[in-house]
Order: structure tokens, then sequence, then C-alpha cells
């Protein structure tokens, strides 16, 4: 699910790719060692990475800067998977093949009637073909070699796999202001730090979230702090409001053969 904490997660990450965009493996852009965060810095491992010339960006929600932003009620999306295991069926034998894994249905449609499995962690083509043919066997005759299994005198039969769909609900939406901070040991460094991450911002519309959707990205000021307190910080404030879905995801079956009828009964597989 999208919540706050995962805005903070995504600025953070959008910063950190901006100052080092070659990788982390590489020195950043701005020559400078950086650390990139969620929260409030520790004023005593501030200090100590401020010696050292190590800048600090911190991401931090603005308390009580949040606006209801809800529009319509509750909206639901959803996403249907592509099943990494397949079926191939030929008259009356079917073949199995592909990946197995979790998150999976496979079943086959003989005369009317369903048979189907449900994948598990490590299920491969084989063993879903197994399964069947000892399920088929209860009620008809089956052969089974590997991953084909064969069911002599059917007189019509259908194969099919599908992957678990993903439903996203969106229950609200909200805009929530946050403070991205750059602490530096000297102005030229806060300096070139905040244009680079400003600049950057500013052409990103949307960030992704941890669930797929996205939020909203808009500027709203800037705010440079350099009191004279403490000779050896220089800082500022870049503030975005961003607006975004708090959603939850579940996964749910998907069908395989519809609406079927066996002596006057409803059966969906």
């Amino acid at each position: 699910m999208a919540d706050l904490s995962d805005v903070e997660a995504a600025l953070s990450e959008f910063a950190l790719s901006v100052v080092y965009a070659n990788g982390l493996g590489a020195p950043s852009l701005t020559g400078k060692p950086t650390r990139v965060y969620r929260g409030w810095p520790v004023r005593g491992a501030l200090d100590r990475d401020l010696e050292l010339g190590i800048v600090n960006i911190s991401v931090f929600a603005v308390p009580g800067a949040t606006r209801n932003t809800t529009r319509w009620g509750t909206t639901v999306h959803t996403s249907v998977g592509r099943p990494s295991l397949t079926v191939a069926v030929t008259g009356t034998s079917a073949m199995f093949g592909g990946a197995g894994g979790a998150g999976q249905l496979a079943g086959l449609l003989i005369d009317g009637q369903p048979f189907v499995h449900r994948l598990q962690d490590g299920d491969t083509a084989a063993l879903v073909a197994a399964v069947l043919a000892e399920t088929i066997r209860r009620t008809r005759a089956c052969w089974l070699s590997g991953t084909n299994l064969d069911v002599p005198g059917a007189a019509g039969m259908q194969g099919r796999v599908t992957a678990d769909a993903n439903v996203l609900t969106e229950w609200c939406r909200q805009e929530q202001r946050f403070r991205v901070s750059v602490w530096c040991s000297d102005p030229g460094s806060r300096d070139r730090v905040c244009s680079m991450i400003g600049s950057a911002f500013a052409a990103q519309s949307f960030l992704v979230l941890a669930d797929g959707t996205a939020g909203h990205v808009r500027y709203r000021s800037t705010v440079s702090i350099d009191d004279g307190q403490d000779a050896h910080l220089y800082r500022r404030d870049l503030l975005f409001d961003v607006e975004y879905g708090t959603t939850s995801v579940q996964s749910v079956a998907s069908m395989l053969f519809g609406d079927l009828q066996t002596d006057d009964i409803d059966i969906y597989a």
C-alpha cells in the first residue's frame, strides 16, 4: 500500500539518484560524499559529517501541512498477470511447459468437467501434470508421461493457465508537504547540491511509489538558513507538495473456464 512513508522513500531515492547519477560506486556529481535519508538528522552525527565535509540531505514530512484532495469515491484498478506456465492440448493429450511457481492456476476442461490445480512455490510443469492426472483418475482413465497426460475417450478437452490479478483500491487522496533539506559545511557545496536536485525535481512531475501508483510533485518554496549560530553549517530547504493516493493491493485468482453447468448446478472454475 502507499502511504506517507512510501512518498518519503521515493523522494529520498530520487534525490540519491540525482546526486549519484553514475551509481553509488562512483563519486557523487557534487564531488563530495553525500548521505540521503528520511527524517530529521541527529545533531551529533550531523556535526561529525560536516567536519568531514560530508553532505547530508534529509527528507521530512512537514507536520500539519496535509490537505484532503479526495475528489471521488473509492476506485478500484485491476491488472491481470501473465502466467509463466503453458499448456497445449492436441486431441485427448495435454502438454505442460514453461515455468511453474505460485500465483497461477492450471486446469483442464474435459467433456465439460473442470480439473484445476493452484500452483505453489516450487511447482514445476511435470508436477502440475502429475497432480492433474491424479485428480482426473478419480473419475476416469488418464495416462501420464513426464509433462504430458492423455485422457483416452475424451470427446472434448481444453487446457488453460491463468495468473492471479492484482486489485489496487484507492481509498482516498491527500496532498502532503515535504521538506528536502541540504546540510553542508560550506555555502558553495550547498549551492551546487541545491541547484542540482532543485532542477531535477522541477523536471519531475510524478514520482513512482512502491505500489506502482504515482505521486504528483509540485515545487512550493525555498528557504536558506544562515543564521550565524554555527559557522560550519549551511542549510537550504526545498519544499514540495506531493499529492498521492492511500491504497491497498490484493491478489485474487483469475477465472479459468467461466460459468459451467453440470447436473443443473452452476460451477465457476
